[in-house]
């Protein structure tokens, strides 16, 4: 059996399933999958749980090896950039963007350097450049890499942000045929519900666990709640809350679970609001999230400040204005580092008042000329409407939905503008199309829109 020579140096799990994709023979990773996911709770970790800060403290643990080695050899420049590259982990696993700034000094030192051949800081780089959502320059970093699994990784995710979704699922396709990693089928599932195929991307995401290890926590916890997050779109509410409750018990404070935990709460709060426990829950992640996090600030922030400010204002609360602020403050201090212009949108076309919505529309003017995945036309076309505008928002929404994506909260707006334009019969359309996407949709669905992370690209 002649095994692809980009297998050799993974798993024996993963050396079989290539070896099945590399003969071409009938059994398929979705029949592996099956097989993984057989067991009582399809969604359990089957390794042993991290210990509690395990994960950061062994990236901590790699800084430390780097910068022992770079004050041995402070000329060295590919260890300079191997600690940038952990500076980048660190970054992921907290969400603290304090550590994106180190690890974008640390790159730029190191090509300073050495600038030849130093692949590992220019993919640094083009990360973090698709972090701060300047996806041109971080294309442009790439095509100084040749073709590796993961510059072709983050090739897909920047394809899938600037709304290339048929080549992103191309260059997916490709990445899983030749290393079906864990990482790598979650980009090909991400790619499929970005295009509206829900069960292939089901399938993806259950392949992902399928192929996970022992060692990829975070990741393990990360495509949980990419899954948890679909079935959420979809209504399936108790599978997104089991889905969520497995990333958390991998990673307990892992701040997209906690947030879209939080996000499902709000929803059953607000479809059954005599149901107080979920309003007590949802308080309760956010108190949870802000002590965990009270030390630094982290890319989530604005997130958590979001909901709790729409807590407040569902209660009537007078405070609700405040944390409200808070929120556009710190979403205002990210704009020339992580370049949240859609998230500020939002929050001010949510607030309403008029200045608010001029300032949106504009925020989104800008946006939507380097990022054209499906939330930011939504988010254009609901700024265009607020203007009452609506040939532009007309045309923003069909940008939206070009891609076949089947998102509730889109398809929603689309049946608003419709409605607003006095074409009754497509707004019915559009409201029929809500209901095959998520049966359950109804008020409380709506008032916990934008509450959650995942699934839209880069968030």
């Amino acid at each position: 059996m002649n095994i692809p020579s980009y297998a050799l140096a993974l798993s024996p799990q993963k050396k079989l399933i290539a070896a099945v994709l590399s003969l071409g023979v009938g059994l398929s990773i979705a029949y592996y999958a099956s097989m993984a996911l057989s067991r009582p709770n399809p969604w359990q970790y089957r390794f042993q749980r991290p210990e509690v800060g395990s994960v950061t403290k062994n990236i901590q643990q790699e800084i430390a090896f780097h910068q022992r080695r770079i004050q041995q050899q402070p000329s060295a420049g590919l260890e300079r950039a191997s600690l940038a590259a952990s500076y980048l982990k660190m970054a992921r696993a907290t969400g603290d963007s304090s550590w994106y700034l180190l690890a974008k000094q640390t790159a730029q030192q190191s090509l300073s350097q050495l600038s030849v051949n130093n692949y590992g800081a220019i993919l640094v780089l083009a990360k973090i450049a698709a972090a701060q959502h300047d996806f041109a320059a971080s294309q442009a970093l790439l095509k100084q890499i040749p073709p590796q699994s993961e510059s072709l990784a983050l090739l897909t995710t920047i394809q899938l942000a600037t709304g290339d979704t048929s080549t992103a699922q191309q260059t997916a396709n490709t990445l899983v045929q030749r290393v079906p990693t864990m990482g790598n089928y979650a980009l090909k599932a991400l790619a499929a519900v970005a295009r509206g195929q829900d069960q292939a991307a089901i399938q993806d995401f259950k392949a992902a666990i399928a192929v996970e290890e022992a060692g990829e926590a975070g990741s393990s916890a990360w495509i949980r709640t990419l899954l948890g997050r679909l079935y959420y779109k979809r209504g399936q509410l108790q599978q997104a809350d089991e889905l969520y409750r497995s990333a958390l018990q991998i990673l307990p404070q892992y701040p997209p679970a906690l947030l879209n935990s939080a996000e499902l709460a709000v929803r059953k709060w607000q479809s059954n609001p005599q149901e107080t426990q979920y309003l007590q829950q949802a308080t309760e992640i956010y108190r949870q999230f802000f002590l965990t996090h009270q030390q630094a600030s982290t890319v989530y922030d604005h997130v958590a400040l979001r909901g709790l400010a729409r807590i407040q204002r569902l209660q009537q609360d007078p405070q609700a204005n405040k944390t409200w602020e808070r929120a556009v403050a710190k979403l205002r201090s990210d704009l020339d580092g992580f370049g949240h212009r859609r998230e500020l949108a939002q929050l001010l076309l949510e607030r309403g008042q008029k200045k608010d919505i001029v300032e949106a529309l504009a925020l989104m003017q800008a946006e939507v000329k380097t990022r054209q995945d499906p939330e930011t036309w939504d988010t254009l076309a609901m700024a265009y409407l607020r203007m009452n505008q609506l040939p532009a928002a007309e045309q923003a929404m069909q940008k939206a939905l070009r891609s076949g994506i089947r998102d509730p909260g889109i398809a929603d707006r689309a049946a608003a503008i419709a409605s607003a334009r006095g074409d009754n019969a497509q707004a019915k359309k559009y409201q029929e199309l809500v209901k095959s996407i998520d049966p359950l949709f109804d008020t409380g669905a709506k008032q916990a829109l934008g509450l959650g992370v995942g699934l839209s690209g880069l968030n």
